[in-house]
């Protein structure tokens, strides 16, 4: 018998959102880390509009917001010259979150407060030594940091620990990839400036063939005129101090001797260069060279081992996709990991893992190297190769990420052609106005969607409200709830139309009034139809007209 169900392998902000979903879910998980304590470097910095969803979801997004500052948009300067109009990162109003800025050290100490409340602590210094894989458990060799080992038992070991994962290793996972020839060096410090608050700005000079030839790139973070910066390492440089570049390279993987060459004289004269107004740099907190490197697994999944974050993937950090990919590997990972824990879930749903997320992490590494080698370029496009900027935006806000192939979503064929509304596969949206019978004031979706398990949305217009029309509805309820193992939740949204005094027959499923069309808005919804949304926030399937059999044949591609 196991010791525990889940081992979770590295403490960043990937094995801990692992972690705490486990929790969340009622799986019993032991966390450790290499490190004696938390890295206080800023590193990953980019929070996106998804992330936050996902955190909102978890419990966790107040925390954030508190601690974040906004993203809005990049201040674009060549030559000294501004750019007509700056990148802005504007989204449509019914997304929830902005773009913002937070210091991995802080998502980090987020997540691990956030972890502590299900009575789970990260355990340090403790390092992962040997994995032997067995038919039912995994064990692996532990050691601490007085020497003293420890053998432990687990039912699964997901790898959330880097570009040179251990697990990953052990698990016979290929990573192939290369590394980009520039070197960059970051930096995180003070700007004493008068440019906008809550911009980037990225300054570059050319030289006589048009080409980017020095580059300053500034983005905000939480602080009085703090900043993240990253310049383009000259070439002569590089050569003239002789340091190497590492043979791969994770989204900030210092070369040797990296922290100890940059200093604020080197960081001033590269502002006297590039800052579009006079500046002066201070409070250097952190520094740092490296080359950016590329690579992908073949597998996210090898039997009981599973690798999630940077141990699955690596690629320039342009765009702050690489943490927000981690953390939704690890969302998208949990919940199915958990179900199968639980027995559950059929022996195969954990192959929707790879099935999932290998597609995305690929996409994300070849657009981020896509763009890194036109880092010379010195006018990149907002809406990149195509140049639609309100495509661009939702892409890097990761919005646009979706499962419409996976083996766990109703084929779109089934559901019938439709141009309105969210389709299976594709992220739930938000919408607000719902109002519940026993409420004075409306909920949002995203309300709903928080407790850890699939929802389902009944739709009723003024045909299904009552009579054999709303029975149907509670019948396909009963019958989803039952094929669920009781992990669903199902809810009857009355159309804005229908009046409040008119409920329907009986108490189950309970009635959310769509009182300011926002789901009808966001959904499209036919009178009678079923939208099945899974625990990760994404549209597992839609039903029109909703059909008990037709729930229940769909729930088993998940439920044993």
């Amino acid at each position: 018998m196991a010791d525990v169900d889940v081992l979770v392998v590295g403490a960043g902000p990937v094995g801990l959102t692992v972690a705490a979903e486990l929790r969340r879910h009622g799986v019993d998980c032991r966390v450790i880390d290499r490190l004696a304590a938390p890295q206080p470097h800023a590193k990953a910095i980019g929070v996106l509009p998804r992330t936050l969803e996902v955190w909102d979801a978890m419990g966790l997004v107040g925390e954030v917001l508190d601690e974040a500052v906004p993203h809005l948009g990049q201040l674009v300067y060549t030559d000294g010259k501004p750019q007509d109009e700056p990148m802005r990162l504007t989204l449509p109003p019914d997304i929830p979150y902005p773009f913002a800025t937070l210091p991995q050290y802080t998502t980090e100490r987020l997540l691990t407060e956030h972890l502590a409340r299900f009575g789970t602590r990260v355990e340090r210094p403790v390092e992962l030594r040997e994995v032997t894989e067995h038919p039912e458990e995994v064990e692996v060799l532990l050691a601490g940091a007085d020497g003293r080992t420890e053998r432990l038992r687990a039912r699964y070991v997901v790898g959330c620990d880097g570009a040179h994962s251990l697990v990953r290793e052990q698990a016979g996972l290929t990573f192939e990839g290369d590394v980009l020839p520039e070197r960059f060096m970051i930096a995180d410090v003070e700007i004493d400036w008068d440019m906008p608050a809550g911009y980037s700005v990225r300054s570059v000079h050319t030289g006589a063939d048009g080409a980017v030839d020095d580059m300053l790139v500034c983005i905000p973070m939480p602080g009085v005129r703090r900043y993240w910066l990253s310049m383009l390492r000259p070439g002569e440089q590089a050569a003239e101090d002789g340091r190497g570049a590492p043979e791969v390279s994770d989204r900030s993987r210092p070369e040797p001797g990296a922290g100890e060459g940059l200093d604020l004289d080197q960081i001033q004269a590269v502002l006297d260069r590039l800052s579009p107004e006079p500046a002066r740099v201070s409070a250097l907190r952190w520094s740092s060279a490296f080359r950016t490197g590329h690579r992908l697994v073949d597998r996210y999944r090898a039997g009981r081992l599973l690798v999630a974050g940077d141990a699955a993937h690596v690629h320039p950090p342009i765009g702050g996709q690489g943490l927000n990919t981690g953390v939704q590997d690890a969302y998208n990972l949990a919940w199915k990991l958990a179900l199968t824990v639980r027995g559950l879930a059929r022996e195969d749903v954990l192959d929707s893992y790879h099935a999932e997320r290998h597609p995305v992490a690929r996409e994300v590494v070849d657009r981020t190297v896509r763009h890194a080698r036109t880092v010379r370029d010195a006018r990149p496009s907002a809406g990149g190769p195509g140049g639609d900027p309100h495509l661009f935006v939702r892409r890097q806000a990761q919005l646009l990420v979706g499962y419409p192939d996976s083996p766990l979503v109703r084929s779109r064929a089934a559901e019938g052609a439709r141009a309105d509304g969210p389709a299976p596969g594709e992220r739930a949206p938000d919408c607000r106005g719902l109002l519940g019978d026993l409420a004075a004031y409306p909920v949002r979706l995203f309300d709903l969607l928080r407790a850890p398990r699939h929802v389902l949305l009944m739709y009723a217009g003024p045909r299904h409200v009552s009579g054999e029309g709303v029975a149907r509805l509670e019948a396909c309820a009963a019958e989803a709830h039952r094929a669920a193992h009781g992990l669903l939740n199902a809810y009857l949204v009355t159309a804005r139309e229908v009046p409040r005094d008119a409920r329907p027959v009986g108490l189950r499923p309970p009635r959310l009034r769509d009182a300011e069309g926002g789901f009808d808005a966001a959904y499209a919804p036919r009178d009678g139809e079923a939208v099945l949304i899974r625990p990760d926030g994404y549209v597992s399937a839609r039903f029109d007209p909703a059909a008990p059999e037709d729930l229940v044949a769909h729930l088993r591609r998940t439920f044993r």
